[in-house]
């Protein structure tokens, strides 16, 4: 063994990756990131690690080695009462040893050197000297006679080794480098003085033989005695002053590569972790986070609890409540979730692989840092050459929602349970119901078919344990114990985007594997119609040419539901319900129109970053009056139609006084996505143009909203829906970039017949041979004009011969629905040989 192999303590600036089997996964990567890192900008608060050596140290001089492997003796994993029984033995064996006195020496005084880098608590005016007795004294000595003679013993200029630190638990297991020991052992906070850092270490040592440890290793057929643990003491970071939080260099419910994840809460992370809270979400592109500013998207948990310090040394931490204007504003501020998507690439790039870090901002200086980092484990090594996609057979009665976690669905017996005392009563196949989970839970989470939990975001313990299982898991329900019935049969549909869904009834539904390893790629490029946002990364794994149709009336309807004019109009609506309803949806946002410019460019983001570099077809509103009149406020601004589906819409809408500006915060909106964000892959489209004119006209009002085309690379696509559009192509080709056919209004308009009408619907049919002339003339047109010419309506999706048509006639590109774009890429490429042949 080396000398370097003996030694008790090893700071963070002695340690790098290679010394796993030294100190543990977590001080091997803190060492690492605090000796390379800190000189590219990432701030980590400095420490030491306690190595393996020094347990192995402890159970050598205790002599306890051969006492834990009799208590460890025949144990049966599956027998949850025996397991908790051997467990606490062994755990209360350590904790009982007497800590040799040269080990405790050096712990001690790493711990003052630690001291003495940073400024004592005190003289922040945060601790007075009688509380530095109370926490420094050991128990037995802390009479009010000791604490005053101590108190007049120390003047207020005395600096004490009081540093505030964590304490956390790195496992090693040093002939076993592919173990993931991640969340298997404790971490204790806001340990202050000699004692308690003695103390919490101790209970480290101990939690190596938690009974979810002892499960763990024994699952993976691990040695006991093989694993050995070593400890961090590192400076905490004031967080219970201010927040913390955890993130991903890659998504974690997709595995799409190009974002960062970064969750965010009031206070201390235990409870992100825990998922005690259900904290803010963000997502940051990579790829253009260089240049740009290119926050994807924010959404606002409840954050109704933070932990912060408390100032008993039996509970160094409590939970209080958070203040309601606290938990209606976002943690972060722009500016620190770019720095820290930042430190995510950084590190990345360090490892050269997607990390799983947890961050934390110190209340009393403003900084940020991270506290923790390791490889991210499940989507990482996700195999990307089948794609499987989960399909409920039907929709039942919604019992609960939540945040989903994966892409499954999972059904079986509700077994709620409240408490981990009554965790030997779950049977495998049932459903796990909930108020949240921690690594005492994971005996019965492996062998249930699903999981729910009132509390949570999508970083807590029961997203990250399902994911590590393929499980599907709703989280953050709020109220799923008390709605779902113990004992009644349910459907967790995790598979329908970002919201999770709880279906009363066990429901049918069917997988979908598609090997896409050796799918042939035709010439005509294979595009996808994407209208929800919260699935654009899942559905990017399809292999395809980028979004021929993007709508923006998904994101208005699910992401802002109030009309525009109610937003621009805010200060003049009188009626104080309908106020009331935009102040609850736009919380988070002071400027009521700011928060229409940023949900609708957020939406168009998710869209854009997941298929970037290919393009994105966005097409501007196309709502009628009678679905604008729906949204929150509509009413009061839009008129009472007969026929709307031949009235106020598309172009017609976008420069009239009632909707100018309205327009112009669409404008707004796309501008920031390409100009902010760097997502120059976005072309815009306009809809239901009818003449000539109305296109110069937007063009024009485009240009006022500083959206000009071929200023900065911008296209303006326009709809081929109307007649005329095919009539007067090459008219419009000197104003437009391309053409993108719509093959339902195309259809209803040459035929003469309303889609919506029941009575004349077995009339409308796109292989009509009158519509088939419009199609073939306005590609033949385009392809004349140097133009752009795609098809986004329903007909290819639906008529695979349809498709073929289009194939035969030469446009440039076909845009589907996700679920057909496999099987007509297959048959666009099989035409395409026989008529190269």
């Amino acid at each position: 063994m080396s000398n370097r192999n003996r030694q008790f303590i090893l700071w963070f600036s002695e340690l790098g990756i290679k010394d796993v089997p030294v100190v543990g996964g977590k001080n091997a990567s803190l060492g690492e990131m605090y000796r390379l890192l800190t000189k590219k900008g990432v701030r980590i608060p400095n420490g030491f690690a306690i190595t393996a050596h020094a347990y192995q140290y402890l159970l050598e001089r205790g002599n306890l080695r051969e006492k834990m492997k009799d208590a460890l003796h025949g144990l049966k994993k599956s027998d949850v009462e025996q397991l908790a029984s051997v467990g606490r033995k062994v755990r209360e064996m350590i904790l009982a040893a007497e800590f040799p006195d040269d080990l405790r020496r050096e712990i001690v005084a790493a711990y003052q050197k630690l001291s003495k880098e940073y400024p004592h608590p005190h003289h922040n005016a945060a601790v007075d000297v009688s509380e530095i007795a109370t926490r420094t004294l050991p128990a037995s000595a802390r009479s009010k006679r000791a604490i005053s003679e101590y108190a007049q013993e120390h003047a207020p200029g005395f600096s004490p080794a009081v540093l505030d630190v964590a304490v956390r638990s790195s496992a090693t297991a040093e002939d076993l480098p592919d173990a993931s020991f991640a969340g298997q052992q404790e971490t204790y906070l806001n340990v202050v003085g000699e004692h308690e850092l003695i103390d919490s270490c101790k209970k480290c040592f101990a939690s190596l033989f938690t009974n979810r440890a002892i499960s763990y290793r024994e699952d993976k057929g691990f040695d006991h005695f093989q694993v050995s643990l070593s400890i961090g003491v590192q400076k905490m970071v004031r967080a219970d002053l201010a927040s913390s939080g955890v993130m991903f260099s890659i998504d974690t419910e997709t595995g799409f590569k190009h974002a960062v994840f970064i969750t965010a809460i009031y206070g201390l992370g235990e409870n992100i972790v825990q998922g005690a809270v259900n904290p803010d979400e963000y997502y940051v592109f990579k790829p253009t986070l260089r240049k740009y500013r290119p926050i994807l998207s924010k959404k606002i948990g409840d954050k109704k609890i933070k932990m912060i310090y408390s100032d008993e040394s039996k509970h160094p931490t409590k939970n209080v409540v958070v203040a309601q204007e606290d938990r209606e504003r976002f943690v972060l501020a722009d500016d620190e979730i770019l720095l820290l998507a930042r430190w995510a690439a950084l590190i990345e790039q360090h490892y050269g692989k997607p990390m799983d870090m947890e961050w934390a901002k110190d209340g009393r200086t403003n900084q940020l840092f991270i506290v923790q980092a390791r490889p991210e484990t499940v989507m990482s090594r996700k195999q990307l050459s089948v794609l499987e996609e989960y399909q409920l057979g039907r929709k039942g009665e919604i019992i609960a929602t939540g945040k989903s976690v994966g892409s499954k669905i999972g059904a079986g017996k509700a077994n709620v349970i409240k408490e981990v005392k009554d965790i030997s009563r779950f049977h495998a196949g049932e459903v796990l119901v909930t108020d949240m989970t921690d690594p005492d839970w994971e005996p019965i989470m492996k062998i249930a078919a699903a999981i729910v939990t009132n509390r949570g975001g999508r970083t807590s313990h029961a997203a990250i344990v399902s994911r590590e299982l393929g499980l599907p898991c709703v989280v953050g329900t709020t109220d799923g114990t008390r709605k779902i019935k113990h004992g009644e049969g349910i459907t967790v549909s995790c598979a329908e985007g970002e919201e999770g869904y709880v279906y009363r009834g066990i429901l049918p539904f069917a997988v979908r594997k598609t090997d896409i390893r050796n799918l042939k790629r035709p010439k005509t490029k294979i595009m996808m119609n994407i209208a929800n946002p919260e699935q654009a990364f899942e559905h990017s794994f399809i292999p395809n040419d980028g979004v021929g149709l993007a709508r923006e009336e998904f994101i208005i309807n699910e992401y802002i539901k109030i009309h525009p004019n109610a937003l621009l109009n805010y200060s003049k609506i009188t009626d104080p319900a309908l106020k009331e309803k935009i102040d609850e949806l736009t919380r988070g946002y002071p400027d009521k129109v700011q928060f229409y410019i940023e949900r609708l460019a957020s939406g168009i983001a998710m869209i854009a970053a997941a298929f970037w570099p290919n393009p994105v077809i966005v097409r501007f509103s196309d709502f009628k009056t009678n679905e604008y009149a729906n949204l929150i406020g509509g009413t009061l601004y839009e008129p009472n139609e007969e026929n709307p589906m031949i009235g106020w819409r598309g172009a017609s809408r976008y420069y009239s006084p009632g909707f100018q500006q309205a327009f112009a915060l669409e404008c707004k909106a796309i501008k920031k996505v390409r100009e902010m964000m760097g997502l120059k892959n976005v072309v815009v489209m306009i809809p239901f143009c009818r003449t000539v004119e109305e296109g110069r006209h937007v063009l024009a009002e485009m240009k006022k909203n500083g959206l000009e085309r071929g200023k900065n690379r911008l296209e303006v696509y326009m709809m081929c829906e109307i007649p005329s559009n095919v009539v007067l192509a090459d008219e419009f080709s000197k104003l437009f970039d391309g053409f993108s056919i719509g093959s339902n209004d195309l259809t209803q308009l040459t035929l003469g017949l309303d889609r919506d009408s029941a009575i004349v619907s077995n009339l409308f049919d796109e292989r009509n041979a009158a519509v088939r002339k419009m199609v073939a003339l306005v590609i033949h047109k385009a392809k004349k004009n140097h133009r752009k010419i795609g098809i986004c309506g329903d007909a290819p999706s639906t008529y695979p011969d349809f498709a073929l048509f289009l194939v035969h006639c030469g446009i440039d590109s076909i845009s589907l629905s996700p679920d057909a774009v496999i099987k007509t890429t297959i048959a666009v490429h099989a035409l395409e040989q026989k008529l190269h042949h």
